[in-house]
C-alpha cells in the first residue's frame, strides 16, 4: 500500500505538467455554488450523495471497519486509529482525483464515463512517459492497485468468516470454504448479469441484476448496518417481550421488560480510549447527537434513497423493509441478551 500511495503522489505531480491537464483542475476543484444549490439534482441529492459515499467508501454497515477494529491491541485508541483511516481514505480520494480528471482533459476522456474511468484516462498517462518507463511504471501501478483490492476482498470476507467461527465454533478452514462456495453461488447472477443474462431486468426503477445487487448493498445493507452499530454502541437496555397469550390463535404480548441488548455508552467510550492516542469526546452534546440525532439522519438517507429509487409511491415498501429492520434488531438484541446471560 506504501507503494501505491508513492505512485500516486508521483502520477498526481506528472500529470499537471501534461497540456490541457488545468481543464480537468478546474473541473474538479472549482466549486459551482449555483448548481449546488439549483441545479439538476439540488441541494439535498448532493448531501445524500455525499454520505451514501461516506457509508460505501468507509464500509461502515458490513462490518469491515468493526471487524479489523476487534483485532486492533490495546497500544493505540480506536479514536485515533479511526482518524488515521479516515485521513488515509481522503487522501487517497483526493489524490486519485487529482491524476484522473486532468488526465480525463488531457486526453479528451468524458469525466462521467463510470466506474471504468481510471481505466480510460491512465494508459493515456502511462504512454505519455514513453514505451519503457510508461509500461514499468504502468505495471506497477495496476499491479499495487491489484494489491489493494485484493486487501478489501480480504476486509468482507473477514467479516463473514468470522462471524460463524465465533458463533458455531467452526475453524477457520471450513468457514473459508463454506463462504466461498457460497459467495460464488451469490456472485455469479452479477457477473452473468453483465452477459449472458444482461436481458434480465427488476423493473423500470432499478434494472439489471448488478444494479439490483447494488440496491441490496448500497440502499439498505449499508445504512441500516451503520444504525445497528449505532445503537448498539450508544444505547445498552431496550425492551422485549415477557411471554404471550393466545386470544382467538393470536399471539398478544403481556407486557414489555427492560433487558440488556447493546453495548452501551460507558463501555463504547471505555474501549474506544483504551491505549495511547486520541480520545473520543466523551461528553453530553456528543452522546445526545450519537443517540438521537445521527440515528434520526441515517433514517432520513434511507428513506430518502428510497424515494428517490422509487418514487413517493415508496413509503409502504419502505415500511415493508423497515419492520424488517426492527424484526432484525429484536433478533440481534435477543443474541446478545442470551450472551451476556451466559456469562
Amino acid at each position: 500500500m506504501s507503494a501505491l500511495f508513492v505512485i500516486m503522489i508521483g502520477l498526481a505531480i506528472y500529470v499537471a505538467f501534461i497540456p490541457r491537464a488545468a481543464a480537468g483542475y478546474a473541473f474538479y476543484l472549482k466549486p459551482d455554488f449555483k448548481a449546488l444549490v439549483s441545479g439538476e439534482h439540488g441541494l439535498w441529492d448532493t448531501i445524500y450523495a455525499a454520505m451514501g459515499q461516506a457509508f460505501f467508501t468507509l464500509s461502515l454497515g458490513i462490518g469491515s471497519m468493526e471487524i479489523f477494529g476487534s483485532y486492533i491491541d490495546k497500544k493505540h485508541s480506536l479514536t485515533g486509529e479511526a482518524l488515521r483511516v479516515i485521513g488515509l481514505d481522503t487522501f487517497v480520494a483526493i489524490c486519485a482525483g487529482l491524476i484522473i480528471f486532468p488526465a480525463c482533459a488531457a486526453f479528451g476522456v468524458e469525466a462521467n464515463s463510470g466506474v471504468g474511468l481510471a481505466f480510460m484516462s491512465l494508459p493515456g498517462v502511462f504512454n505519455s512517459m514513453g514505451p519503457v518507463v510508461g509500461r514499468v511504471v504502468g505495471a506497477f501501478f495496476f499491479l499495487f492497485m491489484s494489491f489493494a483490492a485484493l486487501s478489501t476482498v480480504v476486509a468482507v470476507f473477514e467479516n463473514i468468516v468470522a462471524f460463524p467461527m465465533d458463533k458455531f465454533g467452526w475453524s477457520r478452514k471450513k468457514a473459508v470454504i463454506v463462504n466461498f462456495i457460497a459467495m460464488i453461488i451469490l456472485a455469479t447472477p452479477a457477473a452473468l448479469g453483465m452477459n449472458l443474462w444482461s436481458k434480465v431486468h427488476f423493473g423500470a426503477h432499478i434494472g439489471s441484476i448488478d444494479a439490483l445487487e447494488d440496491f441490496i448493498v448500497s440502499q439498505n445493507l449499508l445504512p441500516l448496518g451503520s444504525l445497528i452499530f449505532l445503537l448498539f454502541c450508544t444505547w445498552r437496555y431496550g425492551y422485549s417481550f415477557d411471554g404471550f397469550i393466545l386470544k382467538e390463535d393470536e399471539k398478544i404480548p403481556t407486557k414489555f421488560v427492560r433487558g440488556l441488548y447493546g453495548w452501551g455508552w460507558d463501555r463504547f467510550t471505555q474501549e474506544a480510549d483504551a491505549g495511547k492516542g486520541i480520545k473520543f469526546p466523551n461528553n453530553a452534546a456528543i452522546k445526545f447527537y450519537l443517540r438521537f440525532i445521527a440515528p434520526l439522519i441515517i433514517l432520513v438517507v434511507f428513506i430518502a434513497g428510497y424515494i428517490d429509487i422509487f418514487g413517493a409511491q415508496a413509503a409502504p415498501t419502505v415500511l415493508a423493509v423497515m419492520a424488517v429492520v426492527v424484526i432484525a434488531i429484536i433478533y440481534i438484541g435477543s443474541l446478545i441478551k442470551e450472551n451476556f446471560s451466559k456469562k
